[in-house]
């Protein structure tokens, strides 16, 4: 198929999603209601529950759960073939991701914006707050150290991307204060933020910036120690001094690289043509290369359904939304934006790389041979810069065919990358000390409560994973197998409390999640079992028994649902 072809469909498709059935979740089965009260307004403090124009809240949100994720997941999944990854990517997120997002969104919402922790303590009963607690920090704790190390290796792979990205914070934080504190126009406020982040993006291609070692740290530890610092201070800051602003321009860097992403495919598709090189199904897979059921809809969360969109949702996102009826654009739209980034991702490493590829020797490659050199192998067992990558080549080249340099084009996607995993970082430790508050709170801990305490705790937690096997800190890669299977179980459980919250309002309504929360459960639970199958066979002790006390707990969660869901009745 036509790339152009392809991606009009699925442009268009996602278009008429959130047109139909979205707006059919907004108005028949969660019913909002823009002048009910809000937790924004209701508990606003000016620290974490701070009303936000619709934009910038979208910004925020949108950001936060792209993340590395929808540019990962669909990297790896396309070894199966870049059909059953489209297919999955714009089917999974109209009817299963999205639906996720913004239900956990609202219903945070309509629980003064709590975590989705708390509602499930709400809908089914109060022991399994803690597991769904237990799970839930387990994850976050992976994904902060983890993307400590991603960003770590984005700057240790492309200098060029370090002085962009830091320069983002005094832009974001400027722009924060003339929104916010000067009453600036959004729109001008907005352009002048964003020339200026791109004009520190030129700057980085010619100033890379480079760490060696220091005082035994070897670079990639230096720079997680730096992130989990500024990670600290970031979340610790009320939402409209750095978080809001950041993301929004960041946004707006996702905006103008996709831009660039969809011009590019349509000049090279109307010029000389961009066909797909990658398999549409690939029946010759490398060795070792796990069978697409149930692995590739593991692999390929983000951009279809991931568990860690409900944690933005009820974590940050419940807290800022200034109105209800913004929480579909926020909430459904947003996730139909990200699989629509994750088909661009499909795009560019299943036709991008195949348009040229340099070798270090200087060959250059092209067409299968140059898919070939990345896909030749199971490429989910590769390091995270081999992951990385193949969409950093197709997205320079797609980018080239507008004129840009391939040293602008890798430069830009560097900071791309790296500054959507910034947002994630930053979210993640912010949402984590929510979780941490929220326990210590239930637990009459009040000194743990303190967001202050509470943020520490979370960040030296984090550090003690990342620095658990050496001064690299990359210490969360030995719990990374665990991370996939455990993200899409939290979308299955939190699909589960927000079924058991429509259980409540009669009718079937229920069925919208009910269905989607079974696929997941099934999917998740047989790939759980799989890894179990592998990590015992490695004898990896440490991953079976984590592996399994996840699994058991969230069995345990699925058992008190059941009961709760017999027992729900109809009530407003």
């Amino acid at each position: 198929m036509d790339t152009l072809l392809l991606m009009l469909i699925c442009g268009g498709g996602y278009l008429i999603a959130y047109h139909t059935y979205g707006r059919f979740l907004a108005r028949k089965i969660f019913k909002l209601d823009k002048n009910a009260p809000v937790p924004s307004r209701e508990l606003q403090d000016g620290i974490d529950y701070v009303p936000a124009r619709k934009g910038i809240i979208f910004g925020h949100h949108y950001t936060s759960i792209a993340g590395t994720g929808p540019i990962v997941g669909p990297a790896i999944g396309i070894i199966w073939g870049w059909l059953p990854a489209i297919i999955w990517v714009f089917l999974g997120s109209i009817f299963m991701g999205a639906v996720h997002d913004f239900g956990a969104l609202v219903v945070s919402m309509r629980n003064e914006g709590k975590s989705i922790s708390e509602a499930a303590a709400k809908y089914i009963n109060q022991r399994v707050r803690f597991i769904f607690f237990a799970i839930v920090f387990l994850s976050l704790l992976i994904v902060i150290a983890i993307f400590g190390v991603v960003i770590a290796a984005v700057f240790t792979g492309f200098p060029s991307a370090v002085i962009p990205v830091w320069l983002q914070i005094p832009i974001a934080m400027g722009l924060g204060y003339a929104v916010y504190k000067k009453g600036a126009s959004v729109p001008l406020a907005t352009a002048i933020a964003v020339i200026g982040m791109y004009l520190c993006i030129a700057i980085g291609s010619r100033l890379p910036i480079e760490l060696g070692t220091a005082f035994g740290i070897p670079a990639t530890g230096l720079w997680v120690i730096i992130l989990l610092i500024y990670a600290w201070v970031a979340s610790t800051l009320p939402v409209t001094t750095l978080l809001q602003p950041r993301d929004y321009i960041n946004a707006w860097q996702l905006f103008i690289a996709m831009g660039l992403l969809v011009g590019g495919t349509v000049v090279a598709s109307l010029t000389g043509g961009l066909p797909l090189t990658a398999p549409a199904v690939n029946t010759e897979l490398p060795a070792n290369t796990p069978p697409i059921w149930p692995f590739m809809f593991v692999i390929i969360a983000c951009g279809a359904i991931s568990g860690f969109h409900s944690l933005v949702a009820s974590g940050t996102s419940a807290k800022q939304v200034a109105k209800e009826s913004d929480s579909l654009f926020v909430g459904y739209g947003s996730m139909l934006l990200e699989s629509f980034l994750a088909v661009l991702v499909i795009i560019c490493v299943g036709a991008g790389v195949a348009m040229a590829l340099k070798l270090e020797d200087g060959t250059v490659l092209s067409g299968k041979a140059a898919w070939l050199n990345y896909y030749s192998s199971w490429i989910g067992a590769k390091g995270l810069s081999d992951k990385i990558a193949p969409v950093v080549i197709g997205a320079a080249n797609i980018m080239g065919k507008l004129g840009l340099s391939e040293t602008v084009g890798i430069t830009l996607m560097g900071v791309f990358i790296a500054s959507f995993a910034g947002t994630t970082l930053d979210t993640s430790v912010r949402i984590q000390r929510y979780v941490v508050s929220e326990l210590a709170s239930d637990l009459r801990i009040p000194y743990l409560a303190n967001r202050w305490t509470a943020t520490t705790f979370v960040v030296l937690t984090a550090a003690g994973l990342a620095f658990a096997t050496g001064a690299d800190g990359t210490g969360a890669m030995k719990l990374w197998p665990l991370f996939g299977s455990s993200n899409q179980l939290l979308a299955a459980l939190a699909l589960l409390v927000i079924t058991l919250y429509l259980k409540r309002k009669g009718g079937l309504k229920f069925m919208v999640t009910a269905i989607p929360c079974l696929i997941m459960l099934v999917l998740t639970s047989w790939a759980m079992v799989k890894n179990e199958m592998i990590f015992l066979a490695s004898k990896n002790w440490l991953l079976v028994g984590i592996g399994a006390g996840i699994f058991a707990l969230a069995l345990w969660m699925i058992a008190e649902a059941l009961i709760a869901f017999r027992l729900t009745r109809h009530s407003s």
